[in-house]
C-alpha cells in the first residue's frame, strides 16, 4: 500500500442539502433515520400518459429565499438548488462571504444534465411565442458549468474551478477531486458537490423506453424504490443538490470549527463495456473500491459500512453485491450496506454528493439509515442491507459507491474524526 504518512489531511466542516426529503440537512437526516420515503406522484408536469408517473421531487423550494429574485430568474433550477445548498454548507462551516482569501478556495461541482430544463422551456417559448420572447440567458443558463460558476461568483471563490459530468458517478467524483486539490496544495478549502433538477416528460419517457423505471407503483410511490429486494423494478428518477465544505486539517483546526469526518481515499475507473449495463463480473466496481482503499491506506477488514449505489435496478444491485462479496470475501457479511436511494430516489449527478454527506453524518452521529421497502430477500443480494429500520452503530471507516451510465465508477473512503 502507498505510504500516507506525509499526506495532507482533509476534513469535512460543512454540509448543505436540498432533497426530496426536505430543504436542509436536518430534514434529510431525520427522514432517512425514520425510514420515510420522499417519492410521490409527479407534479411538475402531467405524467398521466407515461408508464412511470412518480419521482423524488423537491417540495416547497423557493429560490428567492436564497437568491436575489432577478438573479434567480436568470438561473436554471439546477443552479438555484446548487447555490442554496452551498449557502447552507458555508453557514454550517462558519464561513462568511464574500471570502477574504478567495484565491485559496476552489469550487468543484457536478451535474449529469445541467440546465436542460431551462433550454427546454425556451425551446417551447420560441416555438409558441416567437424569437422576440426568448430569454438571452437561455443558452448560458443551460450549460453544465453554471452551478459551479454561480457558487464561485456568490462567495468570491477565485481558486480552481471545475465541473464534472460523469452521470451517476458525478457527485462522488467531485468530492474525490476536491479532496485531491487540497492534498496537492492547490486550495485550503473546496466547495464540492452535485446537483440535478430534471424531472421532465422526455427524461422520464426516455428511461421508461429503457425499461429502467418502475411502472407498477404509481398508486403507491413510497414503495417503488426497493434496492436489493427481489421484487425491485427499477430506479426512481429524482432531483436534489448537496454541497460539502472540504478543508485542509490544519486550516480547520486554526479556525476552531466542528469537524464532521475525514476523507482518506478516493478512486474512479471505467468499465469500458456498455452504455447502461455494468460488467457482469463487476470488475470495474471491484477495481474502483480496491483503488480507493489503497489510496486511503485502509485494509479491507477495517471498513464497517458501505453506502451502496443501490439503485433498485436488477443489474446494478446484483452486480454491486457481487463486487462487494468478491473484494471483501467473508468480511462482506460483517459489513452494513444500505441505500439512500430507497428513500429519495436517484438524483443523478447529485446522488454521490448526497451519499457522501450521508456517510459523513453516519460517522458523526453513529447511526446507519436503513434500506426501506426490503420485504422479499433476493438470493443474489444476500448482504446485510440494514432492512427497514435504522441502526445505532459506531463505524470508524465507511465507503460510498457510485456506478453510473457509461461505465463510470467512483468510490470514496471516509473515516470518523478522532482528534487524537
Amino acid at each position: 500500500m502507498p505510504d500516507h504518512s506525509s499526506t495532507t489531511r482533509v476534513v469535512i466542516t460543512g454540509l448543505g442539502a436540498i432533497t426530496a426529503l426536505g430543504l436542509d440537512v436536518p430534514q434529510l437526516w431525520e427522514g432517512l433515520l425514520a425510514g420515510r420515503s420522499g417519492i410521490g406522484r409527479i407534479t411538475q408536469f402531467d405524467a398521466s400518459g407515461l408508464p412511470c408517473q412518480i419521482a423524488g421531487e423537491i417540495k416547497g423550494f423557493d429560490p428567492s429565499a436564497s437568491i436575489e429574485p432577478k438573479e434567480a430568474r436568470r438561473m436554471a433550477r439546477v443552479s438555484q438548488i446548487a447555490v442554496a445548498s452551498a449557502q447552507q454548507a458555508l453557514r454550517d462551516a462558519g464561513v462568511t462571504w464574500p471570502l477574504d482569501q478567495g484565491e485559496r478556495t476552489g469550487v468543484i461541482y457536478g451535474t449529469a444534465v445541467g440546465g436542460l430544463d431551462r433550454i427546454d422551456d425556451e425551446i417551447q417559448v420560441l416555438r409558441t411565442r416567437g424569437l422576440g420572447r426568448v430569454s438571452p440567458f437561455a443558452g448560458p443558463s443551460g450549460l453544465p458549468n453554471m452551478p459551479a460558476f454561480h457558487i464561485s461568483e456568490m462567495v468570491g471563490a477565485l481558486g480552481p474551478n471545475a465541473t464534472i459530468t460523469t452521470a451517476c458517478a458525478t457527485g462522488t467524483q467531485t468530492v474525490g477531486e476536491g479532496f485531491e486539490w487540497i492534498r496537492r496544495g492547490r486550495a485550503d478549502r473546496v466547495l464540492a458537490g452535485g446537483a440535478d433538477a430534471f424531472v421532465r416528460d422526455f427524461a422520464i419517457a426516455g428511461f421508461c423506453a429503457m425499461r429502467a423505471l418502475p411502472v407498477h407503483y404509481n398508486d403507491t410511490p413510497e414503495l417503488a424504490s426497493r434496492p436489493f429486494d427481489k421484487d425491485r423494478e427499477g430506479f426512481v428518477f429524482s432531483e436534489g443538490a448537496a454541497t460539502l465544505v472540504l478543508e485542509r486539517l490544519d486550516h480547520a483546526l486554526a479556525r476552531g470549527v466542528r469537524i464532521y469526518a475525514e476523507i482518506v481515499g478516493h478512486a474512479s475507473s471505467s468499465d469500458a463495456y456498455h452504455l447502461a449495463i455494468p460488467r457482469p463480473d463487476a470488475a470495474g466496481a471491484i477495481r474502483t473500491m480496491r483503488w480507493a482503499l489503497e489510496d486511503a491506506g485502509v485494509p479491507l477488514e477495517a471498513v464497517d459500512y458501505i453506502n451502496a449505489h443501490g439503485t433498485s435496478t436488477e443489474a446494478n444491485d446484483q452486480t454491486e453485491t457481487l463486487a462487494i462479496k468478491t473484494l471483501f470475501g467473508e468480511h462482506a457479511y460483517r459489513l452494513a450496506v444500505s441505500s439512500t436511494k430507497s428513500m429519495i430516489g436517484h438524483a443523478m449527478g447529485a446522488a454521490g454528493a448526497i451519499e457522501a454527506l450521508v456517510c459523513t453524518l453516519t460517522l458523526h452521529t453513529g447511526h446507519i439509515h436503513p434500506t426501506i421497502n426490503y420485504t422479499t430477500p433476493d438470493p443474489q443480494c444476500d448482504l446485510d442491507v440494514v432492512p427497514n429500520r435504522a441502526r445505532e452503530a459506531a463505524p470508524r471507516v465507511v465507503m460510498s459507491n457510485s456506478f453510473g451510465l457509461g461505465g463510470q465508477n467512483a468510490c470514496l473512503v471516509l473515516r470518523r474524526w478522532e482528534p487524537t
